[in-house]
């Protein structure tokens, strides 16, 4: 009965009405697109960063994460392979020997880091042959190089030429070699295109002199939120004392700084965004409840309880809340699913803000996340902001004078 009343009266006034959904709609509105945007942007340079070179997680001989000298690296053994893979939640181990070279082409030198990969393991972890955009991915019997489109711009050289390394390798021995070029890669962050050169596995290791060993085994999981029961269970299978295991948060702290401060920042506007809707909100329950001081002092005058009236009032205010809630998300919806299949492109903000985005590896996009949990949590913090607003209603009506009430209407 109070319900329906409640309902009734909503379309009484319906101007009144719209002007409250539209609040609580906008603030919905507002609030899932920022988070959608936030959120969508870190996760697509967590893609680029960490799933498309560290993994989630790795495991190294202990101290090479401090030295990052090939002379930390670890023995790679059949052994060591079948206990990763023991462990829950790991998909495919992928091991790497990376070091710093100097690269050459006909006239210029770079700095580069050559990985050597295993091909098959390699592509499934990172998917690096979706990177090729030249030339092929290595067959079975992986020969060349694979090299990122930054370091062929630098050098001036193209497919099929060939490019020379020079390094220190395993224990101080000399490393030289020249490679022909079998592929190009292009990643999404810029970081990766300006210093990234690949090597079939044997090969590198030929090249430092460092036969049957390995730097870092990078982890295939399926999933972030395995990362630490999967570090866990590899602290308790492995040596610790022989053996280190890190997950992208350790290898990569100012990545997850700058996330965080983004979050912070973030959710201050966000504050900031919920005080003035409140504002906005409170200011048409204030208009509301002065318009029908006279029904109120009539209804109590009759002999209606305060309790039914108050709560009929909130009522309606609860229903304007959870209808505006429902238009928000209906209008979010269609523009973040939008936005996650054409994200905002920067880069037409000129050359940079380009580069700015190139600091911190990323690429110049903003790709929306379309996560329920965004919508659901954005229509819960609106919607209970306007249940609190709507007691003050209730409370009018608790100190109300029926006579008073009725002149002043």
């Amino acid at each position: 009965m109070l319900f329906t009343m409640a309902w009734r009266n909503i379309w009484r006034n319906k101007r009144r009405t719209f002007i409250t959904l539209a609040s609580v709609a906008f603030a919905v509105f507002f609030a899932a697109f920022m988070q959608s945007i936030q959120k969508g942007a870190w996760d697509h340079m967590l893609d680029n960063v960490v799933n498309f070179y560290f993994g989630y997680a790795q495991v190294q001989k202990a101290g090479y994460w401090e030295e990052q000298s090939l002379d930390e690296a670890l023995m790679w053994t059949p052994e060591l392979e079948q206990k990763i893979l023991e462990t829950e939640g790991v998909q495919q181990v992928a091991p790497r020997l990376e070091s710093f070279a100097l690269a050459a082409g006909a006239d210029l030198t770079t700095g580069v880091l050559v990985v050597g990969v295993s091909p098959e393991a390699e592509n499934q972890l990172t998917t690096l042959a979706d990177r090729v955009v030249e030339g092929h991915y290595w067959p079975a019997q992986a020969q060349g190089a694979l090299v990122a489109t930054g370091v062929m711009e630098r050098l001036g050289l193209g497919l099929q030429d060939t490019i020379i390394l020079l390094s220190q390798g395993y224990h101080g021995v000399n490393a030289a070699g020249k490679y022909p070029i079998t592929g190009v890669l292009k990643f999404g962050s810029p970081d990766l295109n300006k210093r990234m050169v690949y090597l079939p596995r044997q090969e590198a290791e030929q090249f430092f002199g460092a036969e049957g060993m390995a730097t870092t085994l990078a982890l295939d999981i399926d999933h972030k939120e395995q990362v630490p029961g999967i570090i866990q269970q590899l602290d308790s299978s492995l040596d610790t004392s022989q053996f280190a295991i890190l997950g992208w948060e350790q290898m990569i702290p100012d990545l997850v700084d700058a996330k965080e401060l983004d979050a912070a920042g973030n959710n201050l506007v966000l504050i900031v965004l919920y005080l003035i809707i409140s504002f906005g909100i409170f200011g048409t329950i204030l208009m509301m409840t002065r318009e029908r001081s006279y029904e109120f002092g009539v209804l109590t005058g009759i002999g209606m309880h305060r309790w039914q009236l108050g709560l009929t009032v909130w009522l309606e205010i609860i229903l304007l809340g959870f209808l505006g809630t429902i238009v928000g998300i209906c209008l979010s919806l269609p523009l973040v699913y939008y936005l996650k299949l054409n994200p905002i492109d920067l880069s037409v903000m000129g050359e940079e803000a380009v580069q700015t985005y190139e600091k911190f590896g990323m690429e110049p996009i903003l790709p929306a996340l379309l996560d329920p949990a965004i919508f659901l949590w954005q229509a819960v913090i609106v919607f209970s902001i306007t249940t609190i607003l709507a007691l003050y209603p209730w409370w009018k009506i608790s100190q109300l004078q029926p006579i008073a009430a009725m002149r002043e209407g």
